[in-house]
């Protein structure tokens, strides 16, 4: 008689756990916290906010490919297209882009590193973990994840959250680099955005991210960028 009364246990607390995973997914009062505390705990300290996304994946029972954590067919050229396509999206950007919407040749916040081989590991370290893995997954990943299910996946719902994703992205960019580093994400984050919505897939453009931003860090840390801003536009 006691075993039959104490077995109706282990389900309760499965179908609890459950019901926090579908309140985690949803957009009632606790998914909003989650929300919430996400967005809040990237502002303060990224990429915080992005592990906290890997943890509201794992609690929430959400499949990792829906943040587009699909591993892919050859890493090696995953990687490959990664690093080629984020060099070269930086040098046009550098020298087409930026100097067509009348950006400075020199992107001042960052001129302390020009020969300044001391913060060269703090600044790598930066554009791989806060830039290429934090931004892309919470930018691109999750969010995409979020407004996907509360606008759905017609074609007008991912331009809508292409558009949506974009502006905090580039909004960000401000406090540091000004409206240069605005424009500049607004360009990066429609294009990786909208391969992302193309293609599901998070990894390359983790790559892709990093190897835009080391190039940066190759042309600011050479003092190159006036040079290549002149390439086009003298």
């Amino acid at each position: 008689m006691s075993e039959s009364l104490e077995t109706p246990r282990e389900p309760e607390i499965g179908s609890a756990n459950q019901r926090v995973a579908r309140s985690l997914r949803g957009f009632g009062p606790l998914g909003i916290l989650a929300i919430v505390i996400i967005l809040a705990s990237n502002v303060l300290m990224a990429p915080l906010g992005a592990i906290l996304v890997l943890v509201w994946v794992k609690i929430s029972g959400t499949p990792w490919r829906e943040i587009g954590y699909v591993r892919p067919r050859s890493w090696i050229r995953t990687i490959g297209i990664g690093i080629v396509f984020g060099v070269v999206f930086k040098f046009v950007m550098k020298a087409f882009v930026m100097p067509l919407l009348g950006a400075p040749p020199v992107n001042q916040a960052y001129h302390f590193v020009t020969g300044n081989s001391a913060v060269i590991p703090m600044m790598i370290f930066t554009m791989l973990v806060t830039a290429g893995f934090g931004e892309e997954t919470l930018y691109r990943g999750w969010m995409f994840e979020r407004l996907g299910r509360f606008l759905g996946q017609s074609g007008l719902a991912k331009i809508a959250t292409i558009l949506i994703t974009t502006i905090p992205f580039a909004s960000l960019h401000y406090f540091e680099q000004g409206l240069p580093g605005v424009e500049q994400a607004i360009f990066t984050g429609m294009t990786f955005g909208s391969i992302f919505a193309i293609t599901g897939r998070i990894f390359m453009l983790m790559i892709a991210h990093a190897a835009f931003d080391l190039a940066a860090l190759w042309m600011i840390y050479y003092g190159l960028e006036t040079q290549i801003a002149h390439l086009i536009f003298k």
